[in-house]
């Protein structure tokens, strides 16, 4: 099993890494002022996102029934694991994010000459793929920089717990269904208790404040230079909701048992 665990960390990388990333979109796309064009690149990320988690979901849920046949198998263990891997494909994106603020400046430009995003493929040239080289930019991180943000702190606390259920979702309802066989395949449905919380907060509380944040930069230039800092914040904060996610998972899925034995 260990190649699988290894296939789906990488998968796991390659969703959080993307997720994450979609805020260089919007900040490429405030920096030209074509913050349209730039959520409709989101769309990309999402599809990346997706298809690497239509593979890693049932790849995820094969250990559960590895985990019922083998009893020593260490199924908690292999989820700490898996949401490790997303812990660093988040600070894999917060180091490749001043790079990609500058690839999705270009592609955005590119988009709107090209009109569409199957003529903007088919624009690429392999010098054009050689040059992306001189977008790449070290992080820099100076930790004074972010002191006088303006962003409240129930905001950054609010997206780390978000964050957290969002990352055990899934793992603690395949946790839960390994706990208690009887009830398997309710619990394994379960995530979307979790989940649909998160998505609930995030409407209400984090969206809004950061559509709010994307507009004020768009209206006032100096709020525009503060708006990587507070996209790196952010970034930061979803990474320590990752890290909360290890703490929560246990206790997550004794949650979906306890709900599911109501139902």
């Amino acid at each position: 099993m260990t190649n699988s665990l290894i296939v789906v960390c990488i998968l796991t990388l390659i969703i959080h890494t993307a997720e994450t990333l979609s805020y260089s979109v919007r900040f490429a796309g405030v920096k030209l002022n074509k913050i349209a064009i730039a959520l409709s690149l989101t769309g990309i990320i999402v599809l990346v996102s997706r298809t690497a988690n239509m593979v890693q979901a049932p790849l995820t849920a094969k250990f559960v029934d590895y985990a019922k046949i083998h009893d020593t198998f260490p199924l908690e263990n292999y989820l700490r694991i898996i949401m490790l891997a997303s812990s660093l494909g988040t600070l894999m994106a917060i180091a490749l994010f001043p790079t990609f603020v500058g690839l999705f400046g270009r592609i955005i430009s590119r988009l709107e000459i090209e009109g569409s995003i199957p003529k903007l493929l088919t624009s690429v040239t392999i010098s054009q793929l050689k040059n992306t080289r001189k977008y790449i930019r070290k992080p820099k991180v100076k930790l004074h920089a972010f002191r006088y943000l303006g962003i409240p702190k129930r905001f950054i606390v609010m997206n780390i717990f978000i964050t957290a259920f969002y990352t055990v979702g899934v793992l603690s309802s395949l946790l839960a269904a390994h706990l208690v066989p009887a009830l398997s395949t309710t619990a394994s449905q379960a995530s979307g208790m979790i989940n649909g919380l998160a998505t609930i907060m995030l409407t209400i509380f984090i969206d809004p404040q950061l559509g709010l944040i994307t507009h004020k930069a768009i209206e006032n230039a100096d709020s525009r230079d503060q708006l990587g800092k507070i996209y790196v914040l952010l970034m930061g904060s979803r990474f320590l909701g990752t890290l909360l996610g290890q703490l929560v998972l246990v206790p997550a899925a004794y949650t979906i048992i306890w709900l599911v034995q109501l139902i």
